[in-house]
């Protein structure tokens, strides 16, 4: 059995920079998973991942990209890929979230991994909770993309009972 974690990732008290959690909520909310499908909110928890990244043989990650691009665009990287999205470190005493994924390889525990990212509309500043139109508008198709790509590893969460007859 292969043991899966969907990652969502972010700060919510700065806005759209919280949609891996809000997203990964969401989810919970929404679909019933496979036991062998672990859906954790890691916030902007660091290192302190490690113990969930390097105990699952597939992860996927939910997060924002600073880009260029429009709010709400949507992204999936590979690690490979996404390695070559990662600006250059700004302090050594930023913990960033490769950092911890290279932590992982070291040990010889990291998995599979695909992130699935998207563009925010508003990046940093002051703390505000919630999340800019775009991102909401965005849910379908990020979450229409999740689904796809869990069916790739022949994971087919079940809507909730709740929501199945609405």
């Amino acid at each position: 059995m292969m043991r899966t974690t969907i990652l969502g990732l972010g700060n919510t008290l700065l806005r759209d920079e919280g949609f891996g959690v809000h997203f990964l909520h969401e989810l919970d909310r929404k679909y019933d998973f496979p036991d062998d499908v672990k859906l954790i909110d890691g916030g902007t928890l660091g290192y302190g991942l490690l113990d969930t990244i390097s105990s699952c043989d597939r992860l996927l990650v939910i997060d924002i990209i600073k880009s260029e691009a429009a709010p709400g665009s949507i992204y999936r990287f590979t690690q490979e890929e996404m390695e070559l999205q990662i600006p250059a470190p700004t302090s050594a005493h930023e913990v960033e979230f490769f950092d911890v994924l290279s932590k992982a390889e070291m040990m010889g525990a990291l998995p599979e991994t695909i992130f699935l990212c998207i563009a925010p509309e508003n990046y940093g500043g002051e703390m505000e909770i919630g999340l800019s139109p775009a991102m909401y508008e965005a849910y379908s198709a990020f979450e229409k993309l999740l689904l796809q790509e869990l069916q790739e590893w022949d994971l087919k969460p079940s809507l909730k009972e709740a929501l199945a007859g609405a």
